[in-house]
């Protein structure tokens, strides 16, 4: 019981990401969020890496490249576009539109892994992109064709591509590195490569400027949403393995949803619910085992 209890907080945590997300990008540049995160994210996880393995392994020729891809992939480009994305557009939209992550994974597994796509898989595929363009065009799907898709829109789908590449580059890097040592090196790259950017964008007065408010988000985003929330996923997959554990990801928009509703004040309109639901039943269809 206790599990599942970590597991529902874990996708709190993860949905209350995109309120925290959207309420510091609206002081803090992009790049200096992304880097203050993942600085303090990084801290933590190689003390925690240290205690569960003793020590942060030592990487191997083969899977340095790879790592940096990670972090590349992963932290660097996904939280860039995840706070640009903040910036502009709602953070319940925002959250059904990542939401679709499992549903692309699964279509670039079958296109560059050769894993296959069932019927009931293919369903979910289409429910899931049907949801999110109910999400996006607000109800009015010719908005899409008359205007395209909006810069906030393009940035959170930038996010959704990169956390794709950053998944399959994972499959084949953890058969060597454990979860935790993964995410643990990922994390320290992507805060590397982002502190430059990060710099130019004026880091060290932003850090001046953040109010405390700033700070608790940013302290959320590091402790909470990255490495709590990282903890208590795999402790889920340990004891009730990665299928089971995985349908609790579902209810990430939904606390999205309603946390930036409760705090944000952004309104739950019936496109909201209608895309929620869509995109759920997608998800979960694509996630089903049976073949």
């Amino acid at each position: 019981m206790k599990i599942y209890v970590k597991l529902l907080f874990t996708t709190l945590f993860w949905g209350g990401a995109f309120v925290a997300g959207k309420v510091v990008s609206q002081n803090v540049g992009p790049f200096s969020i992304a880097f203050q995160r993942f600085a303090i994210a990084s801290i933590f996880l190689i003390l925690l890496t240290w205690k569960v393995e003793g020590k942060l392994p030592a990487l191997k020729k083969f899977q340095i490249i790879p790592v940096i891809l990670l972090g590349m992939t992963g932290i660097f480009i996904y939280n860039v576009m995840f706070f640009k994305g903040l910036k502009i557009i709602e953070a319940s939209r925002a959250s059904l539109i990542i939401a679709t992550c499992p549903v692309f994974i699964t279509i670039f597994s079958a296109i560059f892994l050769k894993e296959k796509i069932n019927l009931i898989k293919g369903l979910g595929i289409t429910i899931s992109i049907c949801g999110a363009i109910v999400v996006i065009s607000k109800g009015n799907i010719n908005l899409i064709f008359e205007t395209g898709l909006g810069r906030g829109e393009l940035y959170i789908f930038c996010c959704v591509l990169s956390w794709v590449t950053y998944s399959l580059i994972g499959k084949t890097v953890m058969r060597n590195l454990s979860p935790l040592a993964s995410v643990s090196y990922s994390a320290i790259v992507g805060a590397v490569a982002l502190f430059v950017p990060a710099c130019f964008e004026g880091l060290f007065q932003n850090i001046r400027n953040q109010s405390m408010l700033d700070w608790s988000c940013l302290c959320y985003l590091g402790i909470f949403a990255t490495v709590i929330g990282f903890v208590w996923y795999y402790q889920g997959v340990q004891r009730l393995g990665p299928t089971k554990t995985g349908l609790f990801i579902n209810f990430v928009p939904v606390f999205a949803i309603l946390c930036a509703f409760l705090i944000l004040q952004e309104p739950i309109t019936i496109s909201l619910v209608v895309g929620t639901a869509l995109v759920i039943s997608g998800v979960y269809l694509t996630n089903r085992t049976s073949n």
